[in-house]
């Protein structure tokens, strides 16, 4: 009956830590279970009851970069209006162009033939 009762798994006496070791790891991940669980309710409570659809939030997103555009905008031109009228006013129109008499396109080109 010896046999049965030999202990082949090592020493037990001098191997004492195994056991409170083995307990504080139990208890180490419980309680991080216990705080994952409660930031985890945290997070769901601030969750909104319902989410919007996405084409609601698409229509949102662009109403939003549509007024941050036009206050870049809105912001350039009105330096635009600043700049202009400090500066002298630029015309872009060209001289008006006089007719020619007839005395001097009579004698060009009668000139231009006589030359030839």
């Amino acid at each position: 009956m010896d046999v049965f009762a030999v202990n082949n798994f090592g020493d037990t006496r001098s191997g004492g830590l195994a056991g409170p070791m083995g307990l504080f790891l139990i208890v180490l991940m419980c309680v991080a279970t216990v705080l994952l669980i409660r930031n985890m309710n945290k997070r769901i409570r601030r969750l909104p009851d319902s989410f919007s659809p996405p084409v609601d939030r698409e229509r949102v997103a662009e109403i939003a970069r549509l007024d941050a555009d036009l206050e870049r905008s809105g912001a350039a031109a009105a330096s635009d209006v600043e700049a202009g009228r400090s500066a002298a006013p630029v015309t872009l129109e060209e001289p008006e162009v006089a007719g020619v008499d007839d005395e001097k396109r009579d004698t060009t080109s009668g000139g231009g033939a006589a030359r030839a």
